[in-house]
């Protein structure tokens, strides 16, 4: 922001401000659209590492399909969760942990 003060010129003060617009936007976006169920398994992850059968332990299921189908997955492709192990996936020793979006999202509804 000082280059464009020193150069009279607001283009790059205009380009910074639209970028932290569409940034907000984007997040305000997504906290509207967690689930109940990928809520709960933010909320489970908090500043751990846990794996599959310790999340679905905590979460009081049992059917791996439902956990996956409407948990798991949907968290990560919302980037609020991530794989421990991103190049693999099905490894037994796979573990999860929260992104900053999940973390960021985690501390809204804190009221943090």
């Amino acid at each position: 922001m000082a280059e464009a003060d020193q150069s009279a010129d607001a283009t790059t003060f205009i380009e910074f401000m639209l970028c932290a617009l569409r940034d907000a936007i984007s997040e305000a976006v997504a906290t509207d659209q967690v689930t109940d169920q990928v809520a709960t398994l933010i909320r489970a992850i908090g500043d751990g590492e846990p794996g599959s059968n310790e999340l679905m332990k905590a979460l009081g299921l049992t059917h791996r399909p439902t956990f996956r189908g409407n948990y798991l997955n949907p968290a990560l492709k919302g980037d609020l969760i991530e794989r421990t192990q991103p190049d693999s996936p099905r490894s037994p020793t796979q573990r999860y942990r929260l992104t900053r979006k999940g973390h960021r999202w985690l501390q809204r509804q804190a009221g943090v």
